[in-house]
């Protein structure tokens, strides 16, 4: 079935335009015939003009047909009429949002809504497809297909004895009516969906389990009330095990559902620990695609600003390594997450938790991240290392050494002379009380007179990107 509009691999000459326009008026004529075989084919006919040419729906819009079109979806005696017609709203309602908008001006959203409720399962699906297109055009869209009840019919549709193709169409159109943020979709509305995505994400079709778990990004993607609906759903222990899918398509959705759910309270956090996500983690920051990593260490940056006992979850998952190993990824977004990860770690853990993060080598890779040109992960690093140091205990004389050695002394010296408050008062704050005298070693002032500057400036950091 074609749902969409086609195109040529180079433009339609004007002159064969023309004629496709000429025949195109012809068509409309006998749409508006009262013999329904005539106007039957009429609109067949002007719908394969339509799948054929792209440049044609502005003409069909500005020939005048569409009104004609969307009056013919009430045609209940005459199925065959509705699905020509369907067919044809579809492909207009794939073109621009101007084009869309006309067919939702002449009253074609409730009417396809009707078609839901037919007996003609293609007709059912066609009017899915094209309601799919209004809905993803922008929010008012799909604000206003849900308000005039598609939800209902949608979710009859999620049954064992639907075919295929017509299954992937609904769980495209669930997913699109979830989305968008600005401004969200009512979730009283769309979160009647979580219980019919349990089922579609464990669907043995992976473009059907793909939708769904966008579908559950979008709905978890919010405040923690709504992330904790989707808890309450009981859909973790399922979304866990696709961390493991061999399709990227699979993997990237669930796990950027997970990570909107760590970004809640530790008690949210802590249910997707405790279905494992861990030990998921540990291969997929040294997966081979790019972005699944920078998910995977974003999503982890969210659980080291947790509790001390989440910080050691994390430890004893052995991810320490591969975090810090990321500090000198070449790409940015990554080094850059895996910053935010390890100081919102030195914020979280105990001293004991923070002597084995510099038992990791840690200290090295931040001390070069002080020469990136990005203020966000300068001023992480240096309240990271301030952190260290704070929680240096006995081991503080190493902790300057390994400072000084990886070339991080010079570069916070100079990091004084900064514009920004943000990066002088951290830098200046480790010079003086841990570096008196610059030569790192002697004179080392005591750990403590310094709680001023934690209360101003070190409250845990939860970084969304």
């Amino acid at each position: 079935m074609d749902v969409s509009a086609g195109g040529h691999d180079s433009a339609t000459s004007e002159v064969n335009l023309n004629k496709l326009c000429d025949k195109l008026r012809c068509l409309i004529v006998t749409a508006q015939s009262d013999d329904q075989i005539a106007q039957l084919e009429a609109i067949r006919s002007a719908r394969k003009l339509l799948s054929k040419e792209n440049a044609l729906i502005d003409e069909f819009i500005k020939s005048g047909i569409v009104p004609i079109l969307v009056e013919s979806l009430r045609c209940h005696d005459n199925p065959n009429i509705q699905l020509e017609v369907t067919w044809a709203l579809t492909n207009i309602t794939s073109g621009t949002s101007q084009q869309t908008r006309v067919v939702i001006e002449c009253g074609a959203v409730p009417l396809l809504i009707e078609l839901l409720s037919s007996l003609n399962q293609d007709l059912c699906e066609q009017a899915v497809w094209a309601l799919g297109n209004i809905a993803a055009d922008n929010p008012e869209c799909r604000d206003l297909v849900i308000s005039h009840g598609i939800i209902p019919p949608l979710l009859i549709f999620i049954n064992p004895h639907t075919p295929i193709s017509f299954l992937r169409n609904v769980t495209r159109t669930i997913c699109i009516l979830c989305r968008n943020k600005n401004p969200p979709p009512p979730f009283e509305s769309v979160c009647k969906f979580l219980p019919f995505l349990l089922e579609l994400v464990r669907h043995e079709y992976n473009e059907v389990k793909a939708d769904a778990c966008w579908a559950l990004f979008f709905l978890s993607d919010g405040l923690d009330v709504q992330m904790q609906v989707v808890i309450n759903s009981g859909i973790i222990p399922f979304l866990v095990p696709l961390l493991e899918h061999h399709e990227v398509k699979i993997v990237m959705p669930a796990l950027r559902t997970l990570g909107n759910i760590v970004t809640g309270s530790d008690e949210q956090t802590q249910v997707v620990i405790d279905n494992g996500i861990l030990h998921k983690l540990q291969s997929l920051l040294t997966h081979h695609e790019e972005n699944i990593v920078r998910e995977a260490v974003w999503t982890l940056t969210n659980i080291t600003v947790g509790s001390k006992e989440q910080v050691q979850a994390v430890i004893d998952s052995g991810l320490i390594p591969p975090l810090v190993k990321l500090l000198g990824n070449e790409e940015f977004i990554i080094l850059k997450h895996a910053a935010e990860a390890v100081s919102n770690f030195t914020f979280s853990g105990t001293p004991n938790q923070i002597k084995y993060l510099v038992s990791q080598e840690a200290i090295p890779p931040l001390c070069s991240l002080l020469e990136v040109n990005d203020l966000e992960v300068i001023q992480v690093v240096l309240e990271g290392l301030l952190n260290i140091l704070r929680h240096s205990g006995e081991e503080q004389i190493k902790v300057v050494n390994s400072i000084e050695e990886s070339g991080g002394l010079n570069t916070i010296e100079n990091l004084q002379l900064h514009d920004s408050p943000d990066i002088n008062e951290p830098a200046n704050t480790i010079i003086d009380q841990y570096f008196p005298g610059g030569d790192g070693i002697d004179g080392l002032a005591p750990d403590g007179g310094n709680n001023q500057y934690f209360l101003q400036h070190g409250e845990y950091m939860n970084f969304h990107f």
